[in-house]
């Protein structure tokens, strides 16, 4: 009987471990699935992204029939992925759920990957203000700066030497500072994954330039073997020349004065540009990659794909709609601009009366929230222009594309609606939140065939519906687009 014991248990830890990674393939199999139909997660995007940084693995390598799969789509790096988030607290805990999952089922090199992961989460957490946090954050914010200043430069291979050099001083023990040291410790540990952060975008944007690169070879090599029966028949007859009339230069009159609409308009330094044109490229590469040739290329400024849902064109020309959505996209994100995270899942009504030969879909959208500072007598006590207070959201700018929208039984195309939807039956104005948090509500906007509804969890405030040129209330349907554009009333 003590023979076959040990037996039992390394079968029964062999079934677990089978068990165990059945389990994991399984989660990444459909997080590549959501991520390819535009209803992917942060964690999801988490997880498509070791897909592509693993040996042997690639974009499509977790298909049901083990081939892979030659539709492209557009990564989102970690880096993006929490920036979405933000300061969320509640989405960044769900996260750290999710990476918790995978580290309780991953045994190869992808722990790694995912204990960086769960070490930005964290830092992420630790820096979502709270009230009862604020005042001793002051207390230690010199000692964060100098952290910073000394940390922040470092490369990851500077990193990974100072750390062994703290390790050695902590452990040889001595007459030193040891809370001091243990702090910088743990600080080093937060910039160490970032550093590793900003490599696996690195390596993710040289691998899809690589592919780019071999697919552009591959697109000329097919042309030029398609061009070159046409050049056979070529004649070398000289070209016709062209009688040239009166030539003008092609650089516009200077202006001696300024319009009177262009007085109102901000005007900068040749430094302040230079700097701003500077930040504005830095924010261009932390979005990444994104080949031009494929479908969303046309909207792709600064707002990744996967926020925009996929849909089927109807043909390969560019339509007055598509155009319309293309052009509010290709504006990008503004610096007080954040892109919307916080889809939700809704069940459409009445899904069952559509037409059998219709199949429901996502819209595609381009959805932003708006950040300022909130200068209440607490904050103007507290904080200052030099050292601002946390930014809050102060309104919303949806954009949802419709460009198949189904006529209804009347034959008529009905503009999509939204409405508001509060949970545990509050009502309008009522704050149940605890003191320093904000109530949230959700909105959902509802179409009809082909398109299912879509809702997004929003700060449930009052609108301002004044005309202000910067605070102004847009709601409209146009060209296929919705537009709902608000802010909250100060």
């Amino acid at each position: 009987m003590s023979r076959k014991r040990p037996a039992a248990d390394a079968a029964e830890a062999a079934w677990v471990a089978d068990e165990d990674r059945f389990v994991l393939q399984q989660s990444k199999k459909k997080a590549l699935l959501r991520a390819k139909s535009g209803r992917a997660s942060p964690i999801d995007w988490l997880a498509v992204t070791l897909s592509v940084l693993e040996p042997g693995s690639a974009q499509g390598a977790w298909d049901d029939d083990g081939a892979k799969d030659d539709e492209e789509f557009e990564i989102m790096e970690p880096e993006i992925v929490f920036e979405g988030l933000g300061e969320d607290e509640a989405a960044l805990k769900d996260l750290m759920k999710g990476i918790d999952g995978y580290l309780g089922l991953e045994r190869g090199a992808g722990r790694s990957y995912w204990e960086t992961m769960k070490t930005i989460c964290q830092d992420r957490l630790k820096q979502v203000p709270a009230s009862s946090q604020q005042t001793s954050a002051r207390g230690v914010g010199s000692v964060a700066g100098d952290l910073d200043r000394l940390l922040a430069p470092k490369s990851l291979p500077e990193l990974e030497k100072l750390e062994k050099q703290i390790r050695t001083k902590l452990s040889a023990g001595g007459n030193i500072d040891t809370d001091y040291w243990e702090h910088l410790l743990r600080t080093l540990l937060s910039y160490k994954a970032k550093a590793k952060l900003r490599e696996i975008g690195s390596q993710i944007t040289a691998g899809r330039l690589e592919s780019l690169k071999a697919e552009k070879v591959k697109e000329a090599e097919s042309l030029r073997a398609e061009l070159e029966p046409s050049q056979d028949g070529a004649t070398n007859e000289p070209e016709p020349h062209l009688e040239t009339g009166e030539r003008h230069p092609l650089d516009p009159e200077p202006l001696l004065r300024l319009r009177s609409e262009d007085k109102q308009l901000h005007s900068m330094t040749g430094t302040e540009f230079a700097e701003k044109l500077a930040l504005d490229r830095q924010r261009i590469v932390k979005k990444g990659f994104i080949p031009m040739q494929h479908r969303q290329a046309a909207a792709a400024s600064s707002e990744p794909s996967a926020k925009r849902q996929r849909t089927e064109e109807p043909s390969s020309t560019v339509t007055a709609q598509q155009a319309a959505f293309d052009r509010e996209v290709s504006r990008g994100l503004r610096d007080n601009e954040e892109l919307v995270t916080t889809e939700v899942p809704v069940e459409t009504k009445h899904i069952d009366r559509w037409p059998s030969n219709v199949k429901p879909r996502k819209p595609r959208y381009f959805c932003r929230l708006t950040l300022g500072y909130e200068w209440n007598k607490y904050n103007q006590t507290h904080y200052d222009a030099d050292n601002p207070p946390p930014r809050v959201v102060q309104g919303y700018r949806f954009n949802i594309f419709y460009p198949d929208l189904m006529p209804r039984e009347d034959g008529v195309v009905r503009a999509p609606t939204y409405k508001i939807e509060r949970e545990g039956g509050r009502k309008r104005g009522e704050m149940l939140a605890p003191a320093g948090e904000d109530d949230t509500c959700v909105i959902r906007f509802i179409s009809g065939p082909p398109y299912e509804d879509i809702a997004f969890r929003i700060v449930d405030k009052e609108w301002d519906y004044s005309a202000k040129r910067e605070r102004g209330f847009r709601s409209s349907f146009d060209k296929g687009v919705l537009t709902l554009h608000f802010m909250f009333k100060k």
